[in-house]
């Protein structure tokens, strides 16, 4: 397990870039919302920490995690002005192929999104055998993936402007 020996929660600010003026979107999930809002707010919660101002982060809810995809690219439509987008979501294994299909299709749209758009978008989607597992990695005892995707937006973010300025 990828997770076990690693609190998804620590970071070193010393390491981040300043965020300060970078402005984010976060598109969550709306099913499993106890985790992807646990997830939110672990990514919240970094970003205000690295010095993101809170009227730079804009939130847009969707139903479920297949949903991210038009939610991300309608928001990359929507707000020129954002510096990366964060996807939230969360599914969870169940008895059909309804979650590999449900993955499978949220991986390659976000990586779409990515190819096709100048703005990263983050894929912060749990894809667990068990709610419990979700919970452990919400903000339970492996810390919080939430916050993981926001480091690496700041991150990107960052790679963005400094490729910008040296296309120009």
């Amino acid at each position: 397990m990828a997770t076990a020996n690693k609190n998804l929660s620590e970071y070193d600010k010393a390491t981040i870039p300043n965020a300060k003026n970078f402005r984010f979107g976060i598109v969550v999930s709306e099913w499993n919302d106890t985790v992807t809002n646990g997830l939110f707010q672990g990514a919240f919660d970094a970003l205000i920490d690295c010095g993101v101002l809170k009227e730079n982060i804009v939130r847009w809810n969707v139903p479920g995690s297949f949903e991210l995809i038009y939610g991300s690219k309608k928001m990359l439509e929507t707000y020129d002005m954002l510096d990366a987008i964060i996807s939230i979501g969360c599914v969870i294994q169940g008895e059909t192929k309804h979650f590999d299909f449900v993955c499978e299709g949220v991986t390659q749209g976000i990586k779409d999104l990515n190819i096709q758009q100048d703005i990263p978008v983050i894929f912060c989607v749990l894809t667990d055998n068990n709610q419990q597992q979700s919970i452990d990695r919400s903000g339970g005892k492996h810390g919080n993936k939430g916050t993981e995707a926001a480091i690496a937006a700041i991150k990107m973010a960052q790679l963005r402007k400094d490729a910008n300025f040296y296309k120009a």
